[in-house]
């Protein structure tokens, strides 16, 4: 028998004491769920432990430690060796009481709740069963372990895997079968009140979201800087030009613009507010670069026909080696243009792989293959001719000039955009002014017979514009700026582009080549800037990165600028604290650029003079 000094002792042998428990009870502290899932996530061997149990109280008293377990009853080791660790009787025990100790429905087998305690970690609760009613039908097992069975029925943690005791393990299935369903249902409701939140914490988000974005203004309207008074004393033709990189829905993507909202980056929202400013401009020529092939032809062109306006488009040069499929999706050019203002006589591409094949001999031949070639950027080239609408504006008090058709070439190229491939900039900027030269003679000789072939470009109107990816201080706007760059430039990355650069060099004074490479236009940016007064601070506004290199370029000696539209108000920017664009306001990492020009009168009879002289010089 046992002894009436020895201590009575309960069995914790399971931990899933802990889940059987919290799906029986209706309530639970957050110091018990925060235990439980440190036990739970802790427990590797299979243990028995016992602590001291009071019989009289029918809980545990003086406990001022962490009762640590790690039971596993599923594990082959639990069955097969079972070690007991007795707790010291002189541990003190701390008891607590709580409602959810009555959960049984049996008024004899009423739970004790324990409390196990640490003073430097939280604590848990449980119950124990006192089961005094069952020692009779306890006391018929076997005398060898009469004393362990007859404990074990009495003060029993009950196990909702109900393995551990073989005599009642068929009621215990019974009851787990239960408590299993009990669980599920329990997890189920758990579950989907978890989905419930979570789809209103979204809702919460989104409509904190939309609140916050609805206290964001949109930003003020750009200010039109005005440069220069038309002239009143002849008519001239007045007509704007836009340049805008409308950012290509394949590459709008989150991990480039994470800082925008995913539904304003997508591009039936974009798309909108493109076509809105587009048309709240009412640009004359309107040069967009990023455009997509399907947008083209199933949005832009049929909705910008609404006002008044038609178009010409060309893909990159890898749409040519792709299906008809996948083939929409490919950006390009386009140029579009007001058909009561201007005619189109013909269009033109320019394709810089193609001109870096034909190119490709000699020393330049490695580098122009493998750096030049390989990319596939275009210019696209609009031969206009202006109609009698043009000069109908006030300034021209309603007369004609003599010779009222005027010829205009408008230019919009995307150059490569890599800063590691500078001097592929300046050869595809390079290649794109010598061909706009074969183009005029080309334009000329078909369309002007009266005029003789070879002209001076610097007397034929040119709207040069696009996206050149380059800095002011780069060798590529050197050259636009200067005419002339010097083949040791930087840029140039001392790679072997000599044979192919050497045929425009500058003659020198002795006829001998000179180190520099020339053209014979003669342009300005429209958007002239200073170091000290820039009119536009930057045209690409992301988070990494903010500058100029967007342009609209111009022939100076035969065409003026009146005025041009300024930047985004910087105060509105900072004020929203918006880190980049694009933004639910601002469709566009890039921001659009539209300039007004006057078109000297005189810009025929200069053609004509400029011809009569080249051929005289030839004689």
């Amino acid at each position: 028998m046992r002894s009436i000094a020895e201590p009575r002792r309960a069995i914790v042998s399971c931990k899933h004491i802990f889940s059987s428990y919290a799906s029986d009870c209706s309530t639970l502290t957050s110091s018990y769920r925060s235990t439980k899932r440190r036990l739970n996530g802790n427990i590797s061997n299979a243990k028995v432990f016992q602590i001291s149990f009071d019989d009289e109280r029918k809980f545990l008293v003086n406990n001022d430690k962490l009762l640590r377990t790690s039971l596993d009853p599923l594990s082959p080791s639990f069955y097969s060796h079972h070690h007991e660790e007795t707790m010291p009787s002189d541990i003190r025990y701390q008891s607590e009481t709580s409602d959810y100790g009555s959960c049984s429905t049996d008024p004899e087998q009423q739970f004790s709740p324990i409390l196990f305690n640490n003073d430097n970690q939280s604590s848990f609760s449980f119950s124990i069963i006192n089961n005094n009613n069952n020692r009779r039908s306890k006391s018929s097992s076997s005398s060898s372990s009469s004393s362990l069975s007859s404990y074990e029925s009495n003060h029993k943690i009950i196990c909702s895997c109900g393995k551990e005791n073989f005599q009642t393990r068929k009621r215990y299935k019974r009851y787990m079968r239960k408590t299993s369903y009990e669980s599920y249902q329990t997890k189920r409701i758990k579950t989907n009140y978890r989905s419930k939140y979570r789809k209103q914490n979204f809702n919460n988000s989104l409509i904190k979201f939309s609140i916050d974005l609805t206290a964001i203004q949109p930003p003020p309207t750009r200010s039109w800087l005005r440069l220069s008074s038309p002239n009143t004393t002849q008519p001239t033709a007045i007509f704007t030009v836009m340049n805008y990189n409308i950012l290509c829905d394949k590459y709008a993507t989150r991990h480039v613009y994470g800082y925008c909202p995913s539904w304003a980056l997508k591009w039936d929202y974009r798309r909108k507010q493109i076509l809105e400013e587009l048309r709240s401009y009412s640009a004359d020529i309107i040069a967009l670069q990023e455009i997509e092939t399907d947008q083209f032809y199933s949005f832009f062109l049929p909705e910008l026909q609404k006002n008044g306006y038609d178009g010409v488009f060309s893909p990159k040069s890898r749409a040519k080696t792709m299906c008809e499929q996948d083939r929409r999706y490919v950006d390009g050019c386009a140029i579009f243009y007001r058909q009561s203002k201007f005619r189109l006589i013909k269009e033109y591409l320019v394709e810089f792989n193609q001109l870096a094949m034909l190119a490709a001999n000699g020393t330049s031949c490695h580098d122009m293959m493998n750096r030049v070639m390989t990319k596939d950027n275009i210019g696209l080239v609009a031969f206009l001719e202006t109609k009698e609408e043009i000069y109908s504006h006030t300034f021209s008090n309603g007369v004609l000039p003599s010779d009222h058709r005027q010829m205009l070439f408008v230019c919009t190229a995307h150059i490569h955009w890599d800063p590691e491939y500078c001097d592929v900039k300046v050869v595809q900027t390079f290649m794109l002014l010598s061909e706009l030269k074969s183009i005029m003679d080309d334009a000329i000789q078909k369309h002007r017979p009266n005029l003789n072939t070879s002209v001076d470009c610097a007397t034929v109107p040119l709207v040069l514009c696009g996206d050149f990816n380059s800095l002011p201080d780069s060798g590529v706007i050197e050259l636009m700026r200067t005419g002339k760059i010097s083949m040791n430039h930087a840029d140039f990355k001392d790679l072997c582009y000599d044979s192919y650069l050497k045929k425009y060099c500058r003659l020198d004074e002795d006829l001998t080549p000179s180190n520099d490479i020339i053209h014979h236009f003669k342009l300005q940016s429209a958007y002239e800037t200073t170091a000290t007064s820039p009119i536009m601070p930057y045209t690409n506004y992301t988070y990494d990165f903010k500058g100029i290199i967007d342009y609209v370029f111009y022939s100076t000696q035969l065409m003026r600028v009146l005025g041009v539209l300024g930047p985004l108000d910087p105060e509105w920017l900072q004020t929203n604290k918006i880190v980049g664009c694009p933004h639910p306001n601002v469709p566009s990492d890039h921001f659009s650029l539209l300039v007004e020009f006057e078109l000297n009168p005189t810009s025929n009879e200069n053609l004509k003079n400029s011809t009569i002289s080249i051929s005289t010089r030839r004689q």
